[in-house]
């Protein structure tokens, strides 16, 4: 059976099934950087729908729905031109996030909706993009790595005031490219 995949653009009045999906897909990958009861606490203040419509009403944010059949299997984040000290270029995207639930990881989608917003960078003169990933994300930081992302520094993520996890900020020269 083939599956129908698309990648939407989306805007406001999806932050409540942004704000489950987003959820879903963060406890599963991050679940394991810290106790329980942090997740818990930095899930229920960051994953709101309010939170998400927020970020949906900012014209700086483009966030993609990726559905397979009709049902929601992840979303990314992309902004432009953003600057960060470790980047050189000043028109560089910021890949926020990229998310795909566990249940669809087999079918290769993170490779599509990785490659899509690369794709759709580019149209909008961007030359390079840059992300932060939890370095204990092993999976994550490979599917980087062998997407041409090279580690050039790193950042600690706070998910409450007595956690943070270690991040890498990666890397990706567009022009470097294969």
């Amino acid at each position: 059976m083939n599956a129908e995949v698309l990648i939407t653009k989306i805007g406001p009045g999806y932050g409540k099934l942004l704000s489950e999906l987003g959820r879903q897909s963060f406890v599963e990958s991050h679940g394991q950087s810290a106790s329980a009861e942090v997740i818990e606490e930095y899930t229920v203040r960051n994953y709101t729908e309010q939170v998400f419509e927020e970020m949906l009403s900012d014209p700086r944010n483009h966030i993609h729905l990726m559905t397979v059949n009709d049902e929601p299997a992840g979303y990314s984040k992309i902004s432009f031109d953003a600057l960060h000290p470790l980047v050189r270029s000043a028109q560089a995207a910021k890949l926020d996030r990229l998310y795909l639930l566990n249940k669809f990881h087999d079918l290769k989608l993170g490779h599509r909706l990785l490659q899509f917003n690369i794709a759709y960078s580019q149209k909008f003169n961007q030359d390079s993009m840059w992300l932060f990933v939890w370095k204990g994300n092993e999976r994550a930081v490979k599917f980087y790595l062998k997407a041409g992302f090279e580690v050039k520094g790193s950042h600690d993520f706070k998910l409450t005031e007595n956690h943070s996890n270690p991040n890498h900020l990666m890397v990706l020269d567009f022009n470097s490219r294969n």
